[in-house]
């Protein structure tokens, strides 16, 4: 395993830990270890209605638990498309998820926010790794 690989192995085991504390906080109907006030309010963002996937009761942490393990699953294999359609699905869900919090709800989580920048980081990597392989390939 490369050292990439296993950088990408150990954001995506925070990531999985991070969705797991957030899923737990939602079925336990626990308010999370953050600032409850002003811009950064983890309890607003989690409780608004757009913490579930659309039309269920399931929060949408447990979607991130099943991104993150999947990163983990393919960080073994070389860098390559599926990779890169994986990070955009990623990249794309957490620009949403941001949308959400900054517009629609006005409210920063910081939970939420440590998840987003490993989204960043992991697709970061693996469009490193992708353009490396490329290039060396020539």
């Amino acid at each position: 395993m490369t050292r990439s690989q296993g950088v990408v192995v150990a954001l995506s085991v925070a990531g999985v830990g991070i969705s797991i504390y957030l899923t737990l906080l939602h079925y336990a109907g626990f308010a999370p270890v953050c600032p409850a006030t002003g811009a950064i309010n983890c309890e607003a963002v989690l409780a608004s209605s757009y913490a579930v996937i659309f039309g269920t009761t399931i929060p949408t942490s447990a979607a991130g638990i099943v991104w993150f393990a999947v990163c983990a699953l393919i960080a073994g294999w070389r860098a390559g498309p599926v990779h890169l359609l994986w990070a955009a699905v990623g990249l794309a869900t957490m620009l949403y998820l941001v949308f959400v919090e900054l517009i629609l709800v006005r409210a920063i989580c910081l939970w939420c926010t440590a998840a987003h920048v490993l989204v960043v980081l992991i697709a970061l990597i693996w469009v490193y790794a992708w353009s490396a392989r490329e290039a060396a390939a020539r």
